[in-house]
């Protein structure tokens, strides 16, 4: 794995090569985007480039140093997670941590990443600092991490990955670089699906679609949502109606995880996304196999109110994907709000 094989984000490599081959390298960089759609691929290929000694500023994916990069084990690229994303990737057990893992990266690990840094490179010419999920340090680490970056270290390289980069400290964000991705073709994400889960051409197109341009989400969809979006949108459409039953089943059914809350919301985004383009005259739907119930659900209601209602839902994924509140909760809280009158 290389820069020269991360796929769809053409402006984002490009970038980084350039900085490479002309030695422009900023000492701290901001990957901004839409998660799973490739740029903690582009931070380890951009490391393989800073450190690579088979080929200097590009890497060769095949070496020692490039082929520890990838697995996280080389000794001048420090790797900073949330510790319950090491738990989930499987990089870490719970019995490693004393107290309950944390979904924040705390000021200890930015003092831990300072330490390190301090010390010089034990192989190459520089010491790289990757920080996954950076929008997911707390204020104190933020704090903590704008001294290393206002007194840089010599020749270290620190490279934040962020979903949402807006969550970082102004001051962090203006003494960065800032690289940004955007969403992955659906075609690309079409294929690979086909292909690693042995899914069918429409199912393929389908997952991709729900999943909004993010690889690792398609990959982790199930499958079973594509099959009962008809009774998604059948009970969402009547709970929208404020039938007390209808709503109550509704954040019953869907809200018992957080993973089928987030399945069922991405159902209802191309739902909605249909519903707009059935009132623009488009021929086009990404569920056309629901195109019937799109006209008349279409008829009913008013352009402007599609678009609230896709505000209350971006809303409510917020809130259940990245504010850990209740599915069950949230999911009754933004029906009840489309239900109201604008």
């Amino acid at each position: 794995m290389t820069l020269a094989a991360v796929f769809g984000q053409q402006r984002a490599v490009e970038a980084l090569r350039s900085a490479l081959k002309t030695s422009a390298i900023h000492h701290a960089y901001v990957f901004g985007g839409p998660e799973g759609v490739g740029k903690e691929l582009c931070a380890i290929g951009f490391a393989q480039g800073l450190l690579c000694r088979e080929k200097p500023s590009e890497g060769c994916g095949e070496c020692s140093t490039c082929t520890r990069i990838l697995r996280r084990s080389h000794p001048d690229v420090t790797w900073i997670l949330p510790q319950e994303e090491m738990i989930a990737r499987g990089l870490a057990s719970r019995s490693e941590f004393s107290n309950t893992p944390s979904r924040d990266i705390r000021v200890d690990q930015i003092r831990m990443l300072q330490e390190r840094l301090a010390l010089r490179p034990l192989e190459g010419s520089r010491k790289i600092a990757i920080i996954a999920s950076a929008d997911q340090m707390n204020a104190q680490a933020q704090n903590a991490f704008l001294k290393t970056l206002e007194e840089p270290p010599p020749g270290s390289v620190l490279i934040l990955i962020a979903s949402s980069p807006e969550r970082l400290l102004a001051t962090i964000r203006s003494r960065c670089s800032k690289v940004n991705f955007g969403p992955l073709p659906a075609d690309f994400i079409s294929r690979r699906l086909q292909a690693e889960l042995e899914l069918d051409p429409q199912t393929g197109q389908l997952a991709a679609l729900m999943a909004e341009g993010s690889l690792s989400r398609a990959l982790e969809l199930d499958m079973d949502a594509l099959s009962r979006r008809r009774e998604i949108i059948t009970l969402f459409e009547a709970a929208l109606r404020q039938q007390p039953m209808a709503l109550l089943q509704f954040a019953e059914t869907f809200g018992a995880s957080r993973e089928v809350a987030q399945e069922v919301i991405a159902v209802l985004r191309v739902w909605l996304r249909d519903l707009v383009a059935v009132q623009s005259g488009s021929a086009h739907l990404r569920y056309a196999d629901l195109r019937e119930m799109a006209d008349q659900s279409s008829a009913k209601q008013p352009n402007a109110e599609l678009h609230r209602r896709w505000d209350l839902l971006a809303q409510a994924a917020e809130a259940i994907c990245e504010r850990n509140g209740s599915p069950r909760l949230q999911l009754e809280r933004m029906l009840i709000e489309m239900g109201r009158e604008a």
